[in-house]
């Protein structure tokens, strides 16, 4: 089963990447949206109120001092497992990246080979510029836990959009689409085997950067590494106040708080990036990838064809600036 759970996320106010100013200190060190203090809160107070109890015991009735010295060398080692899973966590963030962009350059790619070898048939052209940009829309609903193309979907013809939102795999739908109006384009002769073959690799490779998407989405980190590294966590945090009491009395409170705060911060995040496609603040910004492709390929829709570029260049001037370099070539060729 996949680890996003769309009905909670779905009540998430926070629905794009968060834009910040990274040279903003006094912005990041006193905002909440975006951070992880929501998620952490309720355990750093745990630990919070378990070490008031603690050092209260050890100062007013009962010594409760630990070893420092064991309890640090636990410390280094949960150190190194927090590290290998923020690591993971972000190779998954930026490999979710990385397909994207390639799923933005592909749909550039398809847009462009519409506009240039499909211009004979319109119908044609224009079914395959917005299936084309159904896709990322598609994808992006997939990789959430729900289903159809979303803004596209009154842009399709309503028996295909109707089918679209029942199929259990949309994305894979929308490509099939696609290579049934390559089809069409050369069984009308418009383009030739070879050139409907390279096209549709470029459809293949739409589905092979999908298909990498979803194996992060379905694939979490191993459940054992998890539980394991959780229940180090809070055996650490919630022995600590014993190993500090001795050195630093009441002051172990604080210490305790500040060192709860980090650490189990540092473990949420690794959960908040884990999963790149969710409505996270710090998720991928899927939303504008979309909007990106739809816009790009509006854009080279739109551009003049050959002959409006054909057109333009048969002006006056450009005749004259024809004919001087055609003297200039033949005056080169006559002083060999």
């Amino acid at each position: 089963m996949p680890f996003f759970h769309p009905n909670r996320e779905a009540k998430n106010w926070f629905a794009t990447m968060l834009d910040y100013n990274k040279r903003g200190w006094a912005s990041s060190l006193f905002t909440l949206r975006g951070t992880m203090v929501h998620e952490i809160g309720g355990r750093v107070l745990m630990s919070f109120v378990w070490s008031i109890c603690v050092v209260a015991t050890h100062q007013l009735f009962v010594p409760l001092p630990l070893d420092a010295t064991m309890h640090s060398l636990v410390g280094v080692a949960l150190g190194l497992l927090l590290v290998f899973r923020t690591n993971a966590s972000y190779d998954r963030f930026w490999e979710g990246r990385r397909q994207w962009g390639s799923i933005i350059n592909e749909s550039r790619n398809l847009g462009r080979a519409a506009r240039a070898y499909l211009e004979a048939a319109p119908d044609l052209k224009q079914e395959l510029v917005v299936w084309t940009c159904a896709f990322p829309h598609a994808a992006k609903n997939y990789l959430r836990g729900t289903s159809g193309v979303g803004a596209m979907t009154p842009k399709l013809p309503p028996p295909d959009a109707e089918i679209i939102s029942k199929v259990g795999n949309a994305p894979l739908a929308v490509c099939l689409r696609i290579s049934q109006v390559l089809v069409r384009a050369r069984d009308r002769g418009l383009i030739s085997d070879y050139v409907m073959m390279t096209i549709d690799h470029n459809v293949q490779l739409l589905i092979d950067y999908y298909g990498s998407c979803e194996r992060i989405y379905k694939t979490p980190l191993p459940f054992i590494y998890v539980v394991h590294l959780r229940r180090a966590l809070v055996l650490y945090c919630y022995t600590l106040p014993f190993a500090l009491v001795g050195s630093f009395g009441w002051w172990a409170i604080f210490a305790t708080l500040l060192i709860s705060y980090t650490f189990y911060g540092i473990e949420e995040i690794g959960v908040e990036i884990e999963n790149p496609f969710g409505l996270d603040p710090s998720d991928l910004p899927m939303e504008g990838f979309c909007d990106t492709i739809e816009r790009d390929l509006r854009e080279i829709s739109a551009l003049p064809g050959p002959t409006i570029l054909a057109s333009a260049h048969s002006t006056p001037e450009a005749a004259n600036g024809a004919t001087n370099s055609q003297s200039n070539a033949n005056l080169a060729d006559s002083s060999y």
